[in-house]
């Protein structure tokens, strides 16, 4: 059900309820709900403007298949994924279903008809006509089966869907999608062991999904949309690709407290009577008297009219009297809510008062009082019988206010007798309105809390009645009689107009076009629509008759005979399947579409069919009522955490301690939207408490045992200023963003945001998981950070030893040198486990070599030039060059007559500078000015040759905004209308149209680079040249892809540039695990975690995206997906540069021995050993081993032979050392390591000490050890 205007408003109203999703913040769920009819749509048909737009049945479903695996892969549900697509519908939603779709038929044919009058050639192959998207349809039929398969082979090939129950609600189950969903939730809600910590999401476009998820008084419930921008034009791109979606989750949460806040003042005039639960009951309830699928709204009651609030205010004034509630729990309470009527009913008298102004003029001017001739003589009777002398001036306040309510019921009776075709406006005729529209609320109650109570109900107008004639319902009785939902094929031919027949069983095709029909007058060819009060054409009301369920039955029967086994089994109810994994079960699946997805060789899904009457719930049900505990789930957000007033204003005493309380601990931070964040300093804009951390380390000192090392700093000038900024930039924030007006800031918290979680080894084969800290400092203001809360984390297994982590098989990736970034496979570590090592085999492949195009890539760069050498090319100023380049806007008329507010832009819209965006290979902006590519001049140079005239009215005309087409065509014989449309016929056929437009922000390769990127790759596959090597690497070295360690950078230390080698190391997401691409992209952000890099994979890939490339191998990736290969490289080839350097690590534990601990150097990307035997196919701990050290002198150390590799070590850093003293103070030394510390100068040495003592702990202090190894080398081999 949708609810125009909602979303919107109260997204402005309450703008904390949603935010945008950041892959590394998704909270944890348990379950995930999908109204799948909105990505059905989305996928099949994304620009209805778009007469040429063509897809097969092949790609829809491709595409639906990778939108719901994104959709997966976003929330990650632990428990349940329940795929709902729309069945058949109750008959009252029948109603608003067949003026949408005769009004879709009637758009798109008159789409077709302009443009064929244009003189476009179409595509000869049949568009998609959305209408198929009906239960019933041979298409829907189609997409049935090939979601069975999709559910089939995720269930059997993804780990992650093989832990979830998977339930799968086709078309032929009745109900709408949602509603379906709601039935679920409030069967397993009323089971005796349900857990009130469930943890929901659910995705969908319609915002009524709001009062739905109300509904189920569930705590922790969110729904997941794409993101609105309101305002836009209906013939904006809509964008297909998920990934390029930013999708939004909206907070119930938040939505809760949103309304307790919106009725706070009748806690102090109910006191203890006041009920959040209730009130959220009565606020869905008034949801409704706006308008919906079920039933027109209320005369002159608008959301853009401010009905919202009128409703809440009413009900805020009458609640206290009435002694109740209006809802109680989907019952509507018929006294209360007569009560509640009568007083908003003061809202008709108030509009009409307005309104009479306006008449009394408006008679005064025409000499009669109504417009519609058959009102007005019934107004002239009345006002005969009633009122006397009507030329008489009335002075009598009496007499005015009964020729004001005269009036006031004429003014209705007109609108009854004008919308409803009605001859006389009787008092039976308003009690039947006024009992129509109550059952229409009581049914829809019953919808939304128990269930469909009446399939076969329906509101049977177009229109709704006033307010003021809504009375006398508190004796009604309500009762609805359950029938049966329609059969798919009846509601094909109850809702489908006749251009949609194709869709339709051939036997039915003659009712909608025969003459000889019984049912014909329900598909007219040609109708009316209202706006009635509206705004925009798509809220119209579709004047259509309605359907007469008997005689459709009836037309309906003779042709029943005629229908094949196929349409048959089309025409049928079935129960929903749920899905689950089995490891002993083992067959082969056959695909219907073996060309497009091949058969399941080995499929592991068991299915089960679910009763239809197995979710209702009894009409007594009621919801748990849960009040939220202590404990906080990371992601759904309270504004409860921070003492606050209603309005919203934060206000907080600052604590002298506050340095003593935060720093060097965690905290959450961006409420209401809390994240983890680790405080390393404190400021009040005059001093500075710091974390005094050597570089590297985040650690949280959360015991009293280990306070945080510190620091205190007087701040500068500058630093002040800079604080001060600070502040500033966080109430802005709060303010503009979130509604939150923020006190006088007194401290600031300077602090890193939690990134994710890492496993980390620890001694003796331990492993623990440890958060992980952004680099990035980020400021907040104090009294907006919460402490000292319980935060529920993920009930993930998680692992504790080297063993559960590396078991044998599992892939790993290498973050160290050599083989920086390989892919390996865990093999059989059991005989060096214990020492803490794993063993591995790696695939190294053949990398393209790109530094040829590096170098000369300035011959095939785009070369953009400023504005006024265009110009003067084209012998046209550089004012035109810019305004051409943006938008222009033409309107209809004169300037000194215009016609009307539509505006055609016929700008070349090259460059955006509000947006801060750019097109790649046309426009490039500066920190000055913007430039232009050769390709702007070719594009200006043909717009100048075609059509001057309108360059001629733009330089004439240089201050103005709009430009009109009388203006520029001032000639009888010319037609503005039809210029304008052949200028955007030609700017839409035009590559230039198709081309995505980029941040300003971003660095790009142009395309042809790309193209030359991926010709280098294509040379590399024909060599074929993966080599395999095995070795034993230290467990800090390896990268295992796991969904706890999602959002950790892999290297934090790796810095990306374009050109750069990576591999994506991330699992079950679009790109293949493994596959290796280059960066051709670099897009900034505000912060670390939310840049993103734009990759050209090697090979194509399902849903790779067109990114300046030839084909589908794109993809925009954060830093936690990607390890940068060329940073390894970089690392490992740069000589005299300490990048290779690292400090012997102790361990901790005094059964260590030297052997172990020398092997923690073995691998390291910083390690100053360079084993010079390698056997077999890399393993380098048997046979005879010699070891080097090299100088970054270039000189090199050759220990002796030893039989192990430990040995050899040993050796070769002994012989090292001793080279060192022979060398003595002629030994060049390094550059000073930090600021404000001298050159590290080699100890005197004399005899040589043990390098290590009995506990296998240095004997030679860490950093004096340290420094030899600076000192001598660094480059690493293994």
């Amino acid at each position: 059900m949708g609810v125009p205007k909602f979303y919107r408003w109260i997204s402005e109203r309450y703008p904390c309820l949603s935010e945008v999703v950041k892959e590394h913040q998704i909270p944890e769920f348990d379950n995930l709900y999908l109204d799948m009819n909105g990505i059905i749509h989305q996928c099949s048909h994304p620009n209805d403007e778009d007469v040429h737009f063509r897809i097969s049945e092949e790609k829809i479903f491709a595409d639906i298949f990778h939108y719901l695996e994104v959709l997966f892969r976003i929330i990650k549900p632990r428990k349940v994924f329940f795929m709902a697509v729309d069945g058949v519908a109750p008959r009252a939603k029948m109603n608003q279903q067949r003026g949408r779709r005769f009004r879709s038929a009637k758009e798109a044919e008159e789409k077709i008809k302009k443009a064929l009058d244009k003189g476009e050639v179409l595509p000869t192959e049949a568009r998609f006509d959305s209408n198929c998207i009906t239960p019933g349809t041979d298409f829907m039929a189609r997409l049935q089966e090939q979601l069975k398969y999709f559910v089939h082979n995720k269930i059997s090939t993804d780990k992650l869907w093989q832990n979830v129950h998977v339930y799968l609600s086709g078309h032929e189950t009745p109900g709408e999608g949602e509603h379906k969903i709601m039935e679920f939730i409030r069967s397993e809600n009323a089971k005796p062991g349900h857990n009130p910590n469930t943890r929901h999401c659910l995705y969908g476009l319609d915002a009524d999904l709001i009062m739905l998820g109300l509904t189920s008084h569930e705590p922790n419930f969110s729904l997941l949309r794409e993101e609105v921008r309101f305002g836009g034009k209906k013939s904006q791109k809509r964008i297909t690709a998920p990934e390029e979606t930013t999708f939004h989750l909206l907070h119930l949460s938040l939505m809760r407290e949103y309304i307790d806040y919106e009725f706070s003042d009748l806690k102090n005039h109910i006191g203890s009577d006041y009920d959040l639960e209730r009130i959220i009951d009565d606020w869905i309830l008034m949801g409704f008297l706006v308008g919906n699928d079920f039933i027109p709204h209320l005369p002159h009651l608008h959301i853009n009219h401010d009905a919202l609030p009128l409703l809440y205010k009413t009900y805020i004034s009458i609640l206290p009297s009435v002694g109740g509630y209006l809802n109680e729990n989907g019952h509507l309470n018929l006294r209360n809510f007569e009560k509640y009527l009568e007083k908003l009913a003061e809202f008709d008298r108030e509009h009409f008062s307005e309104v009479f102004v306006d008449l009394k003029w408006f008679e005064s001017k025409v000499g009669n009082k109504y417009l519609n001739e058959a009102a007005g003589l019934a107004a002239e009777k009345e006002a005969a019988m009633k009122v006397k002398g009507k030329e008489a001036v009335v002075e009598d306040e009496e007499e005015e206010d009964d020729i004001f309510e005269t009036e006031f019921r004429q003014y209705k009776r007109t609108y009854y007798m004008t919308k409803m075709g009605v001859d006389v406006v009787s008092d039976e005729f308003l009690a039947k309105q006024a009992r129509c529209y109550v059952e229409g609320i009581q049914w829809i109650l019953h919808y939304y809390y128990h269930g469909v109570q009446s399939w076969s109900w329906y509101y049977p107008y177009h229109y709704a009645p006033f307010l003021s004639d809504i009375r006398n319902i508190s004796g009604l009785k309500l009762t609805f009689e359950l029938g049966k939902p329609f059969m798919p094929f009846q509601q094909l031919l109850a809702v489908l107009p006749a251009a949609s027949m194709e869709l339709l069983p051939q036997c039915y095709r003659h009712l909608m076009t025969s003459e000889s029909s019984p049912i014909i007058e329900n598909y007219p060819l040609d109708f009316k629509t209202d706006l009635n009060g509206k705004q925009q054409e798509w809220e119209a009301v579709v004047l259509i008759p309605f359907i007469d369920e008997r005689c459709l039955l009836a037309a309906m029967e003779p042709c029943n005979s005629k229908l094949t086994k196929e349409e048959n089994a089309r025409n049928c109810h079935t129960e929903c399947i749920v899905y689950t994994y089995d490891s002993e079960l083992d067959f082969t699946y056959t695909s219907s579409l073996p060309q497009l997805f091949p058969n399941i060789v080995h499929c592991h899904a068991r299915q089960e069919r679910i009763p239809m009457d197995a979710w209702q719930v009894p009409l007594d049900h009621v919801s748990r009522r849960i009040d939220r505990s202590a404990l906080y789930f990371c992601g759904f957000p309270t504004l409860q955490h921070i003492r606050h007033k209603v309005g919203v204003c934060l206000c907080w005493t600052v604590c002298d301690d506050v340095a003593a309380q935060v720093l060097g601990k965690s905290v959450f931070v961006n409420w209401p939207h809390l994240e983890e964040a680790r405080i390393i300093a404190v400021s009040d804009g005059e001093t500075k408490f710091c974390l005094e951390e050597p570089p590297g380390v985040q650690r949280v000192y959360d015991r009293p045992s280990t306070p945080p090392p510190t620091k205190v700093i007087c701040l500068s000038d500058k630093e002040q200023k800079d604080w001060v900024k600070d502040v500033q930039g966080i109430t802005e924030h709060f303010l503009k963003r979130k509604g939150i007006v923020v006190t006088e800031t007194y401290v600031v918290l300077y602090g890193q945001l939690l990134t994710g979680r890492k496993y980390v080894p620890k001694a003796n084969g331990v492993v623990e998981l440890e958060k992980q800290w952004a680099k990035q400092v980020l400021p907040f203001a104090y009294q907006t950070v919460v402490k000292d809360i319980k935060a529920f984390y993920s009930s993930l297994t998680s692992f504790k030893s080297l063993n559960e982590l590396f078991p044998q098989a599992t892939t790993v990736f290498m973050v160290g040198n050599p083989y920086y970034g390989a892919m390996g496979e865990v093999q059989d570590s059991s005989d060096v486990i214990k020492d803490g090592r794993v063993r591995v085999v790696f695939n190294v492949p053949h990398e393209p070599q790109l530094e040829p195009l590096i170098q000369n890539q300035h011959k095939y760069c785009v070369k953009y030039s400023p504005g006024y050498i265009l110009a003067s090319r084209l012998g046209i100023t550089s004012y035109l060059v810019s305004r051409f380049s943006g938008s222009i806007f033409i309107g209809r008329g004169s300037k000194k007559n215009p016609c009307g507010e539509q505006r055609a832009n016929v700008g070349l819209n090259l460059k955006f500078n509000k947006k801060n965006e750019e097109v790649p290979g046309y426009t490039k902006r500066t920190e000055k000015e913007w430039l232009y590519s050769a390709a702007v001049e070719e594009l200006l140079a043909e717009y100048l040759d075609r059509f001057s005239e309108v360059f001629d009215s733009v330089s004439r005309n240089s201050h103005d905004d709009v430009f009109y087409e009388d203006d520029i065509w001032p000639g009888e014989d010319q037609n503005g209308a039809e210029k304008v449309a052949e200028i955007t016929s030609w700017l839409k056929s035009h590559p230039v149209s198709s081309i995505s437009r980029a941040s300003c922000d971003l660095q790009v390769l142009d395309s042809a680079i790309v193209e030359r990127i991926e010709e280098a790759v294509e040379k590399t596959k024909v060599r074929k040249s993966t080599k395999k090597v095995r070795v034993t690497v230290k467990p800090h070295l390896l990268y295992r892809p796991l969904e706890q360690q999602q959002g950790v950078v892999p290297d934090p230390d790796a810095e990306y540039r374009l050109f750069d080698r990576v591999v994506n190391i991330r699992e079950s997401f679009t790109v293949p695990l493994g596959l290796r691409g280059t960066v051709i992209g670099i897009k900034g952000a505000e912060r670390e975690a939310e840049v993103l890099y734009e990759v050209l994979f090697d090979e194509e890939f399902a849903g790779g995206l067109i990114i300046r490339s030839s084909s589908p191998r794109g993809y925009r990736l954060p830093p936690c997906a990607l390890i940068n290969l060329s940073h390894g490289a970089r690392a490992d080839h740069i000589s005299y540069k300490l990048t290779a350097i690292v400090k012997p690590q102790p361990v901790a534990g005094a059964n260590f021995n030297s052997h172990r601990h020398l092997s923690g150097l073995n691998h390291s990307p910083r390690s100053p050993f360079i084993p010079t035997q390698v056997s077999g196919i890399g393993e380098g701990d048997f046979g005879l081993v010699v070891c080097q050290v090299k100088f970054s002198t270039g000189l090199m150390v050759h220990g002796p032979q030893c039989p192990s590799e430990n040995d050899a070590k040993e050796k070769a850093a002994f012989f090292a050392l001793q080279r060192l003293n022979s060398v003595g103070s002629s030994f060049p030394l390094p550059p000073p390591l930090y600021p404000g510390m001298g050159q590290i100068r080699p100890p005197p040495l004399g005899a040589m000490a043990p390098m290590f003592n009995q506990q296998g702990l240095p004997s030679i202090p860490v950093y004096l050890l340290s420094s030899i190894f600076l000192w001598a080398l660094i480059t690493v081999f293994m």
